[in-house]
């Protein structure tokens, strides 16, 4: 699973390997493709312009996650998804603290993936009219010489206020979200809720190691 898994966060590091934008570039989050290209853009500008702060302490890493890619990811939806049926069975603090840890899981994951970035070029699909659409995929492709194609598809979709955030990344065919969902569910199931919450909340304070990066990839 580890190896498996280790491709989704290089590939998300690869697709944050983009030409960056300015960092004061405002996120179009009524558009869904634009999102993910965006806050992709930004995402890697503040990751070039920390490259120092980054060098002398890569924990800094959670905190560009943290600032500049989760504000565009749906978190809470995901954490719900991940506790399937066990949901209904949980109190509502459980539940304000599992999905406090599960962001704080995702920020410590999706830093520890940044540790493996290399430059690639990106391609993105052209989009398609979504005005209809409550959920959208949006395809795209990380290019590097030498190697076939990296397929990516991330899941987006509509919130109430008309606006967009990613909530599953699809990478050689297996879903972020869904692996999540099997292996969480089965810790709460034999476990319970509130173990599982210790759990993720000292995975999020383990420190960011560039050796477990690459051995994840």
């Amino acid at each position: 699973m580890k190896t498996r898994l280790g491709g989704f966060f290089t590939g998300l590091i690869m697709l944050l390997g983009v030409q960056s934008f300015a960092m004061a570039e405002e996120v179009n989050t009524t558009d869904p493709y634009l999102l993910i290209e965006q806050a992709a853009n930004i995402t890697f500008a503040r990751f070039r312009a920390d490259k120092a702060l980054i060098d002398a302490d890569l924990n800094h890493l959670k905190v560009i996650v943290k600032e500049e890619l989760m504000p565009y990811v749906d978190y809470k939806y995901a954490a719900y998804k991940v506790m399937g049926q066990y949901l209904r069975d949980t109190s509502v603090d459980q539940r304000e603290r599992f999905v406090t840890a599960f962001e704080g899981y995702l920020v410590a994951t999706y830093a520890q993936a940044f540790t493996q970035y290399t430059d690639q070029k990106v391609l993105y699909d052209p989009g398609t009219d979504f005005s209809k659409e409550k959920m959208v995929e949006v395809n795209v492709q990380i290019i590097e010489e030498g190697r076939p194609p990296i397929k990516i598809l991330f899941k987006v979709r509509r919130l109430k206020d008309d606006s967009w955030k990613a909530f599953d990344l699809i990478a050689e065919g297996i879903s972020l979200l869904a692996s999540k969902q099997s292996e969480i569910s089965n810790l709460i199931r034999k476990d319970g809720i509130d173990a599982v919450i210790v759990l993720l909340n000292e995975k999020t304070k383990e420190k960011i190691d560039r050796k477990a990066g690459a051995d994840a990839a």
